[in-house]
């Protein structure tokens, strides 16, 4: 069994319907899941990011009583190593380019497929990217008009990359998965997620969709 899955996922669910957390509770404690907090609002997702630490968040875009992407930045800053999920039934470019500038790592339909949303969560868990990359470079376009919740990314020590972890943050860029790279570059897997966690704290990012759009932004994956 792969490590990431042999520990239960804590998760939050935060939306202002109450019938939609009620789904996704049933659905996530049915696969296996920790659901440690619920809330209805960007407020009630802060206290919860705060106080409960949970590994995903699933977060609302639009709620009656809290704009879930204007409460990404700071949901994020109050739990780093979090990853935040979004749900929409808006498929709008201009929410997705707001998402990952804000931290998100994920953006999914409320529509989708439940076992699709349960092997989302544990991707994200795992620390996986779900963004491809030519969704992340069109957000990206998108996102130059918006001031970035964390320093600018000219800022970020990426000079302190080694040419091997430059190497993978590149493969990581094209969406390969950790095998992949470990095939690609003739290197065991333990070998690539060393790494990839190496890469996570050296440019301040908790996730894969986060790496990827800081090496965007700096030309790293070329």
């Amino acid at each position: 069994m792969d490590e990431h899955y042999s520990q239960l996922v804590r998760v939050a669910l935060v939306d202002d319907h109450g019938i939609v957390r009620q789904g996704l509770r049933a659905l996530f404690m049915q696969s296996g899941f920790d659901v440690v907090a619920e809330g209805e609002n960007g407020s009630q997702a802060l206290i919860i990011a705060r106080e409960y630490q949970p590994d995903v968040m699933l977060l609302d875009i639009r709620m009656k009583d809290g704009d879930g992407l204007q409460s990404l930045p700071a949901i994020k800053a109050a739990a780093p190593r979090m990853s935040v999920i979004m749900l929409t039934t808006y498929a709008n470019p201009g929410y997705l380019a707001r998402a990952i500038s804000g931290g998100a790592a994920g953006y999914l339909s409320k529509e989708t497929d439940p076992d699709q949303i349960v092997r989302a969560v544990r991707a994200a868990a795992a620390g996986d990217q779900l963004i491809d990359r030519s969704l992340l470079e069109a957000a990206l376009a998108q996102a130059v008009d918006f001031s970035p919740p964390t320093p600018e990314p000219n800022d970020m020590p990426v000079e302190a990359l080694s040419e091997r972890e430059r190497d993978v943050l590149r493969l990581m860029v094209s969406g390969m998965n950790n095998a992949v790279i470990a095939e690609t570059l003739n290197i065991s897997l333990p070998t690539v997620k060393t790494h990839v966690q190496h890469i996570f704290q050296k440019l301040h990012v908790s996730d894969r969709t986060q790496a990827a759009l800081l090496a965007v932004r700096l030309g790293l994956a070329v």
